[in-house]
């Protein structure tokens, strides 16, 4: 029987694949106008004269940045997902690490099928690079979510001691 936990980690993964596919089905325009619209707030962050730049120098700062921030994105995209699948799994009857390689099994494959997506967008195009920086990100989120259940467990086993 599914914890009430599971099923609200269920429907958020589902929620956020649903977003991921979203971002992808944007056509080529409309993703760069989304990059564009990150950079430019990483500019005002960054320089504090960012409005003073001309848009030349604007335009260098963009291009200087968009690839990073464009595979930023997707590694944070599926470190999300890497954490609410390890949250649909993990329990106390199965080894976490088990559950890790499930989730991170999950995420590839839906990174896969992603790009393959991306095929069929205006102006888009699946990159076997993205799959692996999607792969990554999901698997620094599983990491994550080890760590925390490992120290969760461990507190619980000193507050039960004392």
């Amino acid at each position: 029987m599914l914890t009430l936990r599971k099923k609200i980690f269920i429907i958020c993964t589902c929620l956020w694949m649903m977003v991921i596919f979203l971002f992808s089905a944007r056509v080529a325009e409309e993703s760069s106008a989304d990059s564009n619209a990150v950079i430019d707030v990483m500019g005002h962050i960054v320089f504090a004269d960012y409005d003073e730049y001309t848009e030349e120098e604007k335009s260098r700062f963009a291009e200087s940045i968009e690839y990073p921030i464009r595979k930023l994105a997707h590694a944070m995209e599926y470190c999300i997902l890497g954490i609410l699948l390890m949250g649909c799994f993990v329990d106390k009857k199965h080894s976490i690490v088990m559950y890790g390689g499930l989730s991170l099994g999950i995420s590839a494959c839906y990174a896969m099928s992603d790009e393959f997506h991306q095929l069929f967008v205006e102006g888009r195009s699946g990159e076997l690079t993205d799959v692996l920086i999607d792969s990554a990100g999901a698997l620094v989120g599983i990491l994550i979510t080890i760590l925390v259940v490992k120290k969760y467990i461990n507190f619980k086993e000193r507050k039960n001691a004392a």
